[in-house]
């Protein structure tokens, strides 16, 4: 195919440039994988070539994979969408919502009018925000030393609500909680729980939250921009949480990441796993928050995160754990396909329309990268013989 030989082409002279340190992109329709690339290194200080194995952090491409695990529960009747969470995580029975500062610089802060549900975490409507996206948030948790949730300690999820449950659609430590919901009403951590029911099925052998030696063998070393390129940075998610990150904790690989999308391209099965009934599924990549719209994250930490709005000009939904386009993207993607991203730079989509779904995986900060979604949109234009 012309359109996946140019895509080779792009993708090698955007890490031989140096423009993206490395990138390994795979992409597959219902029956199986018909396209796989591995470009550049895992470092820019020497490190060894991409390979398909090679282990990445999945940031916030975990949260389809938590918010699998939940649905499950609700199916088993375990939990509900639409009950109060606090009757599970009782630390959400009586949520503040943060109303602005005194003229003393106290926050301002009231009982919220509704009770948060798991429909409202699943969709990034119950109020929480990102510090690195909202500054009244990031000021509470900076006043209180309040650590980010990447640090995995359960202090960083006490923090206020934004606006009333339901109000609007902010995306932030949401997921966080739906994982806690998931380990409530399992009996089980998230990692083990998420190993047993959902990537052990899967066949996602290299993907969780725990680094197991030969996975560390295999990691890219995190870069980060600077005036003078990209250089490699120390980091890496707690190894011994107090909480496994259900917005952000696992690592993995693309083929491995494909394979989850491919279950959902699938109505929740593959190879003879059934992780999903296919009604759950299809409520996944349906609009679930009416008329509320997904708005444009504006960068508040430039050296975390650009702002980031995937479908520009576009009414943007979400579903069940997935951002939603309402119309066909520049790329080739259909409408109503289902994607998200992760803060390294990793993204996926999935196109039950077409058919096909597309994984890539880049190791750089900021998030919304320029050159890592010209990778992005590199696989897409060949995967749709756009390229």
């Amino acid at each position: 195919m012309d359109s996946l030989r140019r895509l080779d082409s792009e993708l090698r002279a955007a890490t031989d440039s140096g423009r993206v340190p490395g990138v390994v992109a795979v992409a597959g329709d219902r029956g199986g994988t018909f396209y796989e690339a591995a470009f550049g290194t895992r470092s820019l200080d020497g490190g060894a070539a991409m390979t398909m194995d090679t282990v990445f952090w999945l940031a916030s491409m975990t949260k389809p994979i938590t918010s699998v695990a939940a649905l499950q529960l609700v199916e088993q009747g375990k939990l509900e969408l639409d009950a109060p969470i606090a009757g599970v995580l009782p630390q959400l029975a009586a949520p503040q919502v943060l109303e602005g500062w005194d003229e003393a610089g106290a926050p301002r802060l009231r009982p919220a009018r509704r009770p948060i549900t798991l429909r409202m975490l699943l969709t990034h409507t119950a109020g929480f925000g990102y510090g690195m996206w909202d500054r009244d948030i990031l000021r509470y948790m900076t006043e209180r030393d309040i650590p980010g949730p990447i640090s995995c300690l359960n202090v960083a999820l006490t923090v206020p609500l934004l606006h009333d449950p339901g109000d609007r659609w902010r995306y932030g430590i949401n997921i966080d909680f739906v994982g806690k919901a998931v380990e409530a009403a399992s009996g089980q951590d998230l990692e083990s729980y998420v190993r047993a029911h959902v990537i052990g099925p899967l066949g996602m052998a290299d993907t969780g939250f725990k680094l197991g030696p030969g996975q560390r063998a295999r990691l890219v070393s995190m870069h980060a921009r600077t005036p003078e390129g990209a250089v490699p940075i120390e980091f890496e998610v707690p190894q011994v949480p107090e909480f496994h990150m259900g917005g952000g904790g696992m690592y993995g690989t693309a083929p491995d990441y494909l394979r989850f999308a491919r279950a959902i391209l699938r109505g929740g099965e593959l190879d003879g796993a059934r992780i999903l009934s296919p009604a759950t599924v299809a409520m996944m990549g349906q609009n679930q928050i009416g008329d509320l719209d997904v708005q444009t994250l504006r960068a508040v930490e430039t050296d975390v995160t650009n702002d980031a709005n995937f479908y520009p000009g576009m009414v943007q939904k979400w579903g069940l754990g997935f951002l939603l386009n309402t119309e066909r993207d520049p790329h080739g993607r259909s409408p109503n396909s289902l994607a998200w991203a992760g803060l390294g730079n990793t993204y996926f989509w999935i196109d039950p329309t077409e058919g096909v779904a597309g994984v890539v995986l880049t190791q750089v900060f900021p998030f919304a990268d320029p050159e890592a979604l010209n990778c992005l949109w590199a696989l897409e234009r060949g995967v749709y013989g756009r390229g």
